[in-house]
């Protein structure tokens, strides 16, 4: 399923450019300051567009935040899909856990997930961004359980292995991984989630042997 934006009307390649501009600057901005320490007016600054530029791309702030939804769900999903395309095996688990965890120690572990970030400030805040995100999360969780289930499929996990259940736990280890990193500023705390969601999985392989060390 796509990502669910607001419909835009056609506009010149020119005019994609500047909207595009206006999108990444936002979505910048709201993953340093947050989406209510964003204002139009730093959106305007940032992309070098005007207010009526900005006002005749996104009606209003509320459908800039839901394009910066779209963008920053598929930025997240395309950096990470050379992973999610093929969690097929412990392995290939613990090489996406591994991937995540060098990407926090680059940045220190500063702002923590972009699309959780949103979710934390405005699930409770709009019904609309709250449906986006939804979306989003149930974006990143598919590949996951279809990961999972290929491993079912193929006899290496046990009969009462649920990949629907095993994926909404992974998830559920990366976003309160990301968010105690991103409090602690240290990414121990999401090599510990994943790692130990990542053995309970390995615990449910059919050829189970304890992990090393």
């Amino acid at each position: 399923m796509s990502q669910t934006v607001p419909p835009a009307p056609r506009f010149t390649a020119k005019g994609m450019a500047t909207r595009s501009r206006i999108v990444e600057s936002a979505a910048s901005l709201m993953f340093e300051n947050g989406v209510a320490g964003t204002s139009i007016e730093d959106v305007q600054k940032k992309a070098s567009v005007s207010a009526s530029q900005l006002y005749h791309y996104f009606g209003d702030k509320s459908s800039l935040v839901r394009s910066v939804i779209a963008f920053q769900t598929e930025a997240v999903l395309e950096r990470q899909g050379p992973f999610l395309n093929s969690l097929d095996s412990i392995e290939a688990f613990e090489a996406w856990r591994d991937y995540q965890v060098e990407r926090q120690v680059a940045k220190r572990s500063h702002n923590g997930c972009a699309i959780g970030s949103l979710a934390n400030e405005l699930a409770d805040q709009s019904a609309d961004a709250r449906a986006d995100l939804t979306e989003s999360f149930s974006r990143w969780e598919q590949p996951i359980q279809a990961g999972l289930a290929g491993m079912k499929e193929r006899g290496e996990l046990r009969d009462d292995a649920d990949p629907a259940q095993l994926a909404i736990a992974v998830m559920a280890a990366v976003q309160g991984g990301l968010l105690l990193s991103k409090t602690q500023r240290d990414a121990a705390p999401l090599r510990v989630a994943l790692t130990v969601i990542i053995d309970h999985i390995r615990s449910l392989t059919t050829d189970h042997a304890p992990a090393a060390g």
